[in-house]
């Protein structure tokens, strides 16, 4: 039965990054002789603190696999993630046998959804594993952070500096802490959704920091062009599907052109727009895939009985296509995937919905392309 026009936009903002139902774990890290039983020690800094994390049925918790919990007076923190933030932390299965090798990093970040927690996010994706040569991190990006640094610091939610958290923090300890190749050329950022948002738009405010950067069904188009879209982010701060609820100004003020309270207009949505920035991209490889949710002229009915997220994906084409033609006109090359409903393509198994078998076949066309970028290859 189909939803009211309020109860479609409070869904439209939980699958506009939705998590992916983590149905099969990662192919576990080939281990070597070396190999510890525990994971290595990592040491506060930065302003991030380490904090006990609960045992979690079907989360990883290995030598080259593992999630630690850290607080920061940054973000507040949760009681899904054990009072902080958790951070799960994939390692090249050689990690241990090559005491002197430094790795490539990819930052992995999650989708908007209620209760989101990155210990479990990225379970249904093989990609993400220690046969890739690289280290990946995934940091909290919480169910509807943004990836930004809210403008409102006194909501109901608390202390809410995503951008400070993982550029100002999360970054330096982990270059700290594990034997990363600390540099721009070897660091990259991606994203499903929310994430697919986030990395761009941390790459195009800290182009000195990454070289490559991804986007996978990523809401890339906050301007008036897709009020939709901008509705949808609003619905993630105001509908009790998120708790707690927070006001609809305040991540970025109001998203109407005109209001009585400061900034007074749409101009901090306007600026948070990522293609408004696309010539920062300049120099990058950059990587954007989205499907069309079936097509059509009409969005397809959001109901119970779409599990393939037909109805998200279907607002997203449009604008990832927007995105697209702000890159084309700064003139920044891309690797645009639009794979429709799938039909003909890898993707036609997720009928080019907003699912996680979508994100698992990018995935899995992304990370050979990133490893090639980066100079590394993969572990037998």
């Amino acid at each position: 039965m189909k939803r009211t026009l309020a109860k479609s936009a409070a869904a439209l903002a939980v699958a506009i990054g939705a998590v992916a139902t983590a149905l099969v774990g990662p192919s576990a890290a080939n281990a070597d002789t070396t190999t510890p039983t525990s994971p290595p020690a990592l040491s506060d800094a930065y302003g991030l603190t380490r904090l006990p994390t609960a045992p979690k049925p079907n989360v990883p918790n290995t030598a080259h696999d593992f999630v630690i919990t850290v607080s920061t007076a940054e973000v507040a923190g949760t009681a899904v993630n054990d009072g902080g933030h958790h951070m799960r932390i994939v390692l090249p299965s050689d990690y241990y046998s090559n005491p002197t090798k430094r790795y490539p990093v990819l930052y992995l970040l999650n989708g908007s959804t209620p209760d989101a927690d990155v210990a479990t996010y990225f379970s249904a994706y093989p990609a993400v594993g220690g046969s890739a040569g690289m280290i990946f991190v995934m940091p909290d990006g919480g169910p509807r952070g943004w990836y930004s640094n809210w403008l409102n610091q006194n909501s109901a939610a608390g202390a809410q500096r995503w951008e400070n958290f993982h550029i100002n923090q999360v970054i330096p300890f982990i270059d700290l802490n594990l034997r990363t190749k600390a540099d721009k050329q070897n660091r990259a950022v991606a994203g499903i959704s929310m994430g697919g948002f986030g990395a761009v738009r941390y790459a195009e405010r800290h182009p000195d920091l990454f070289s490559q950067v991804a986007s996978f069904s990523g809401d890339l188009d906050l301007s008036r062009a897709s009020m939709d879209l901008r509705m949808a982010v609003v619905a993630s701060l105001t509908t009790p599907l998120y708790t707690p609820v927070v006001g609809s100004d305040d991540l970025y003020g109001t998203p109407y052109p005109f209001s009585v309270n400061y900034p007074y207009s749409d101009v901090l949505w306007n600026d948070a727009n990522p293609g408004a920035h696309a010539a920062a991209l300049q120099g990058l490889g950059v990587s954007v895939y989205v499907g069309n949710g079936g097509g059509g002229p009409v969005p397809p009915v959001e109901d119970d009985g779409d599990p393939y997220g037909m109805f998200f994906e279907w607002w997203l084409q449009g604008a990832n296509q927007h995105f697209k033609a702000a890159l084309d006109a700064a003139g920044v090359p891309s690797y645009y995937v639009n794979y429709g409903d799938g039909t003909g393509t890898p993707w036609a198994e997720c009928r080019g919905g907003h699912n996680w078998l979508c994100w698992k076949i990018s995935l899995d066309d992304y990370i050979p392309r990133l490893q090639q970028a980066f100079g590394v290859t993969g572990a037998a």
